[in-house]
């Protein structure tokens, strides 16, 4: 009986470059060279979604990484230089997030380390959730993707923080960029002094160290060079509390511009084009009219005598109309009730709840003996206060114009209304024919105001008039407000005009009359970014380098075969507080592995574990008699669990149809008693393959936990220890097998039956290995078939 249960086989249309196995799932991400990003089930390889690419997200998929729960992807693209955090129900962006340099690699963890202090912590509720009223749901009579950010809103609250522990994002990209993001979101650290190309990081789960492993190439001509760095970040392990802490704060920080975001986003939709109508026609209305009477003169004419010019008729009859001026009227009234009720119940609530997070974020960096050292700064968080009351302001102003401009519409649309139904010669209704000397004036006030001709304003905008006044709150734009709001005679504006003290208080919140609330968020956005920025430069910072290790230079295979899933390979073993470091170097045409085990306790020597493994006969004599001591290469190799590392390997004698195995190498098998009387003399002037000789050699013959993969050049694998399946990918990076690692002899029977019958169920073809062109039911489906394909298979995600 071969060890491993195949479960599934597959031909993919897509030659795949990166996979990686759900931590608490039985589901496989794989990104391919087209830039799509999907999720596949174990069993059968079954498709659950796919998330093609687009050109706001990006086409180059360059590294892939689940949250520690399984709930969410993050993905990096090299194209546009941007972070993916992707739902793992449903094909969408929840969240984005740009990068200065593109991504090699990222790794996302889980803080293991627990204190009295933590747990409290952890159990204690939110005090934020207590205090302030929930905020309410954003509007879905939207578009999709304002839709599909309002679910990450909604989703972040309750899902995306994962407070129960801290999960850090480490990113890892060229020329030494390195960041940390707490719960993926929000950056805590922005690590220098690495040199090279990351091709593989590792935070310890204690915090207290982060090994990198970096591709340094001097020139051109030369040959790169593999490095191993050890990082001591014991900063964030010694104020382990305070940086929890200040990460959930930053998170809801992060989480409340981003609501703010979609309220104001909202009200843009809100917003119609259909509002620029009358300003449209009386521009055109002023170009083609012959007489040198101003436009405002017209319509007081027609307010006070009931008689208007044949130009101002034809105006109003024929391209405004009675109808349109009907809908022009309701489009404004519901455009602008949308527009007020979003500003009150989701954009003050937002900016209320930013408020009350910052405060409490400036409370802790006045605890100056906790939170100083991480950097955070009172003044530069009491200047994103001040921002946000700007902002707050601004909205209320917005409130007082839409208010105004709906007592004045709807008096303007009334009087008007009459007096086009007068010249069609119609029937007007008593209660339609009733108007006061005071709705008189109140009509002519706003002809004043609004009517009056304005050339400036043509040479900017391409239009003598701005009778509607809301629209210009919400462009994004540098420009100031066309129709500022009129202060003369503001008694309040008078009196601070005349208080020197009081215009120069900090209790005053700024106020910018000529600014759009759009340019006052980006204002705001810009200063509370630049606020929570410091901490991640002082704790950046205070990252040193403990050791470096030169490992070896990287030889020009050559073999075609396009090397994407590279060692080395990272591992933090989180029961004993070690990391691996998994890399092999070229000696005399065979190749081994190499373990380095480092102590994440920066302390201890480096001597404490380097080994090189090489593996000996153990494949049966029946598949090459002619070979008595036949070796293997390894083409790939990652940690299983603590315990045991999977391997895939290649026969490495000279013969034609080289034999691919999948291995499970045990640790407990390496180190040995033996391997004191044989301890390597390190010497740190030069490089490991230089000392490769010395290095203690352990030769391995596995008994059981190996399996031929046969019909198959087999060349990467990814595993998973915790669902114990591994997958097995092609050196033409498009077939893949799926396999149970650990499966009982006795229920294999059973477990086949149950997937042939699960098989059938789905509807999934017996023959498990399909030629290509034969995919369109799975892997050539379009992305409007995909929401249909979701819905099916959502159910089946629980683990």
């Amino acid at each position: 009986m071969p060890a491993f249960r195949q479960v599934g086989e597959k031909q993919l249309p897509q030659e795949v470059v990166f996979m990686a196995w759900s931590p608490e799932r039985d589901l496989i991400a794989l990104a391919n060279r087209a830039g799509e990003v999907l999720l596949h089930r174990l069993a059968n390889f079954q498709r659950v979604w796919s998330l093609p690419p687009n050109e706001n997200t990006g086409k180059e998929v360059t590294a892939l990484a689940w949250r520690p729960d399984g709930k969410i992807l993050a993905f990096g693209l090299a194209d546009t230089k941007r972070i993916i955090l992707c739902d793992v129900e449903k094909p969408e962006s929840l969240h984005s997030f740009s990068v200065d340099l593109s991504i090699t690699y990222m790794h996302w963890m889980e803080v293991t380390e627990e204190s009295s202090v933590l747990t409290s912590f952890y159990n204690a509720e939110d005090e934020s959730n207590l205090l302030l009223p929930k905020l309410p749901a954003l509007p879905k009579n939207i578009k999709n993707y304002i839709c599909v950010l309002l679910y990450f809103f909604q989703y972040a609250l309750n899902t995306f923080f994962y407070f129960y522990r801290l999960n850090a994002l480490v990113l890892g990209g060229s020329s030494g960029f390195i960041e940390i993001y707490a719960y993926g979101m929000f950056k805590i650290a922005t690590v220098n002094g690495v040199a090279g190309s990351c091709r593989g990081l590792c935070l310890s789960s204690d915090l207290k160290s982060l090994s990198v492993i970096t591709e340094i190439q001097s020139s051109s001509d030369s040959e790169a060079e593999m490095t191993y760095f050890q990082l001591d970040t014991s900063l964030l392990s010694s104020y382990l509390p305070e940086v929890t802490r200040m990460a959930r704060k930053f998170t809801h920080i992060s989480t409340l511009l981003q609501y703010i975001k979609l309220s104001l986003t909202c009200m843009c939709e809100a917003w119609e084009e259909i509002l620029m109508q009358m300003d449209s026609r009386l521009t055109k209305f002023v170009q083609e009219k012959n007489t040198t009477t101003s436009v405002q003169d017209e319509f007081m004419q027609l307010l006070l005598w009931g008689k208007a010019s044949l130009e101002l008729q034809a105006l109003l009859m024929n391209q405004l109309t009675v109808k349109g001026l009907k809908k022009l009227g309701q489009s404004i009234e519901s455009s602008y009730s949308s527009i007020q009720k979003l500003v009150i119940s989701h954009l003050q609530s937002g900016s209320e709840a930013l408020l009350y997070h910052l405060s409490e974020l400036k409370g802790m960096a006045l605890w100056k003996q906790k939170y100083e050292s991480l950097g955070l700064d009172a003044s530069g968080i009491d200047e994103a206060i001040t921002a946000v009351g700007s902002f707050i302001l601004k909205a209320n102003e917005l409130l007082q114009v839409i208010d105004s401009s709906m007592k004045n519409f709807k008096a303007f649309f009334r009087w008007l209304y009459v007096a086009m139904l007068r010249m069609s010669e119609d029937h007007v209704l008593p209660e339609l024919n009733k108007m006061t000397q005071k709705d008189i004036t109140f009509v002519a006030d706003f002809l004043t105001e609004h009517f009056n001709e304005a050339p400036d304003l043509y040479n900017r905008k391409g239009k003598y008039f701005n009778v509607e006044r809301v629209g210009q709150y919400l462009k994004d734009e540098d420009d100031d407000l066309v129709s500022p709001p009129n202060t003369e005679g503001n008694q309040w504006f008078n009196f601070l005009k005349d208080s020197t003290h009081l215009k120069e208080s900090p209790l005053l919140f700024p106020y910018y009359p000529e600014k759009s609330l759009h340019f006052v968020k980006r204002q705001m956005e810009g200063i509370i970014d630049q606020c929570l920025q410091k901490p991640a430069d002082v704790i950046g910072k205070s990252v040193h380098q403990a050791v470096c290790i030169s490992l070896y230079k990287i030889s020009q295979s050559e073999d075609s075969t396009p090397q994407l899933f590279k060692l080395p390979f990272l591992w933090n073993d989180k029961t004993s507080n070690l990391h691996y470091v998994l890399f092999t170097m070229l000696e005399n045409s065979i190749s081994k592995i190499h373990i380095l085990r480092r102590h994440t306790d920066t302390s201890r020597s480096v001597s404490n574990g380097i080994l090189a493994v090489e593996f000996g006969n153990f494949l049966n004599s029946s598949i090459n008699e002619s070979s008595d001591s036949r070796c293997y290469s390894c083409l790939d190799a990652h940690f299983y669990d603590d315990e045991t590392i999977t391997v895939v390997l290649k026969e490495s004698v000279q013969q034609e149809g080289k034999e691919r195995v999948l291995a499970q190498l045990p640790l407990s098998s390496l180190y040995t008693d033996e391997d004191q009387d044989r301890k390597f003399n390190w010497d740190s002037v030069e490089r490991l393959d230089e000392q490769s000789s010395e290095i203690p050699t352990r030769t391995v013959f596995l008994e059981s936990q190996w399996r031929v993969l046969e019909n198959m050049k087999a060349q990467y694998v990814s595993v998973n220890g915790i669902r114990k399946v591994s997958c097995v990918l092609s050196s033409n990076l498009r077939h893949v097998r799926m396999f149970e690692m650990d499966v009982e002899d006795d229920g294999e029977v059973e477990e086949e039956e149950e997937e042939e019958t699960i098989q059938v169920a789905a509807g999934e073809p017996d023959e498990p290995n399909q030629p290509v062109d034969g995919q369109d039911n799975v892997c050539d489906a379009s992305a409007e078939e995909l929401p249909d394909e979701t819905e099916e298979l959502e159910t089946s995600l629980d683990p």
